[in-house]
């Protein structure tokens, strides 16, 4: 039988090929009503005004507006690494497994800012001392504080993290990565830009030391989450236990 003419996602299993494509109309729908998307679906810190129960879903299929790049990068890493992790776990078990490590990563990256808000705080639910925030175009202009004085620079953390958003399917993917290394870890991946292959259970680990100190070092200016992405893969080590799924496995 002929295979000229056939769609370039014919063999991409069922489950990558939805996301990617589902992903993909979030980020066109976002550009056409920007405001309302980006407002609704991201992930904000549970005691934020602008948290929506359906948002620990929503956000992993949300990307960054001011550049392509967040999106592309993330659906690279799900064509590259997801069809072999969902043929090896079955179509149901890896949707599962996709949507907890995003729901881990949530999990995560909430604690996380919990606790930077209860070492200004010293409590761990703050709306008894957070009240009255005046909202203009959906930032945070003021609000009244019910416990000690702070300084301006915590009541500035304070406001970060209620309004600050978090999207993308990173958590989700560094998941994916994680069950790569267990399933696949002699696999080798080149390189960019210096193109040497390089072994999979070398690779893989490396990038999440790095996540781990990013988190922990915390450099101006940079925006990721990278305690989410550590959530994806802890999750995902986790939920790999609790399933016994066996590895390492041979890569055809």
């Amino acid at each position: 039988m002929s295979t000229f003419g056939s769609s370039p996602f014919a063999n991409i299993p069922p489950v990558v090929k939805n996301l990617l494509i589902i992903n993909v109309i979030f980020y066109i729908a976002a550009q056409l009503f920007h405001d309302q998307f980006y407002s609704l679906f991201p992930i904000y810190y549970y005691e934020s005004p602008f948290f929506k129960i359906w948002q620990p879903i929503t956000y992993m299929f949300m990307h960054d507006d001011r550049s392509i790049h967040h999106l592309l990068f993330n659906m690279f890493a799900l064509f590259s690494f997801g069809g072999a992790i969902e043929d090896a776990f079955g179509s149901k078990r890896f949707l599962n497994y996709y949507l907890l490590t995003g729901l881990g990563a949530t999990v995560l990256h909430i604690l996380v800012q919990n606790i930077e808000l209860y070492n200004i705080t010293g409590y761990v639910f703050n709306k008894l001392l957070v009240s009255d925030l005046q909202i203009i175009d959906g930032r945070i202009t003021s609000f009244k504080y019910a416990g000690d004085l702070i300084s301006s620079g915590q009541a500035e953390k304070i406001i970060n993290n209620f309004e600050g958003p978090m999207l993308g399917a990173s958590g989700a993917i560094f998941g994916i990565l994680l069950a790569f290394l267990v399933l696949f870890p002699e696999r080798e991946l080149m390189l960019f830009p210096i193109f040497i292959p390089v072994k999979v259970k070398y690779i893989i680990p490396i990038y999440i030391i790095a996540e781990l100190f990013l988190g922990v070092v915390r450099i101006s200016g940079d925006s990721v989450a990278h305690f989410a992405h550590l959530g994806g893969a802890l999750f995902g080590y986790i939920l790999i236990k609790l399933w016994g799924v066996n590895g390492p496995r041979k890569f055809l």
